[in-house]
């Protein structure tokens, strides 16, 4: 009889593929298990080898961070729902550094593209709302213009999260995202209170996401 799976161990596997990350260790079949209460074959048996492993981390990145973008709710100014969004994203990569480093990883293919669709349909209803409400010009192409906005958020803690600079260099999204909302054609002086409003209730000053 096959023996029932317990996803207290498949959690445990993952958790500790995250902690090896963070702390840069080398990830192999045996030292994934080394230390915990289980053999290299429920590697097998959770995730079918290492490959399996690295596609659930991903998943998982992308699962989590749609939920954190879901978190944000629409008000009636779409450019500082926009920003909002683009900070959660933000606040989500520092929440979970770890899983952040794998779900750009194109070498493992994600089991639900849907997560990943997901997050990116909030930025674009956002701007064609604002395109909608004359904020925007009738010309911008809203998933275009959402495209720009995750791009400018994920080289922000691209740099922020594992790389050299502090968190401090997140607030320069503020005038990045001004810029380019003023471009589509949104007013500078109200595009930028907007952008402000939305990232700092979602992305205080002080550098930390706000409590989920």
């Amino acid at each position: 009889m096959a023996r029932t799976k317990d996803p207290a161990v498949r959690t445990l596997l993952l958790e500790r593929a995250a902690h090896m990350l963070r702390t840069r260790e080398p990830i192999t079949l045996r030292s994934l298990v080394a230390g915990t209460s289980v053999s290299t074959m429920a590697v097998y048996t959770y995730f079918g080898g290492m490959d399996g492993v690295w596609t659930v981390l991903r998943q998982e990145g992308f699962t989590r961070l749609a939920a954190r973008i879901a978190t944000v709710a629409a008000s009636t100014d779409p450019v500082r729902d926009l920003a909002a969004l683009g900070a959660a994203y933000l606040g989500n990569a520092l929440d979970h550094p770890d899983l952040y480093r794998v779900m750009f990883d194109a070498d493992f293919a994600l089991e639900d593209l849907q997560a990943a669709d997901d997050a990116l349909d909030h930025l674009v209803r956002a701007a064609r709302r604002a395109v909608d409400a004359g904020r925007f010009r009738a010309d911008v192409d809203p998933r275009d213009l959402a495209t720009q906005g995750w791009a400018i958020g994920h080289g922000l803690v691209s740099l922020v999260a594992n790389g050299p600079l502090p968190r401090a260099a997140l607030d320069h999204g503020v005038p990045m995202l001004t810029a380019l909302f003023v471009s589509a054609g949104d007013d500078p002086d109200r595009c930028r209170r907007s952008v402000e409003r939305g990232w700092r209730e979602e992305f205080p000053a002080e550098g930390r996401a706000r409590p989920a």
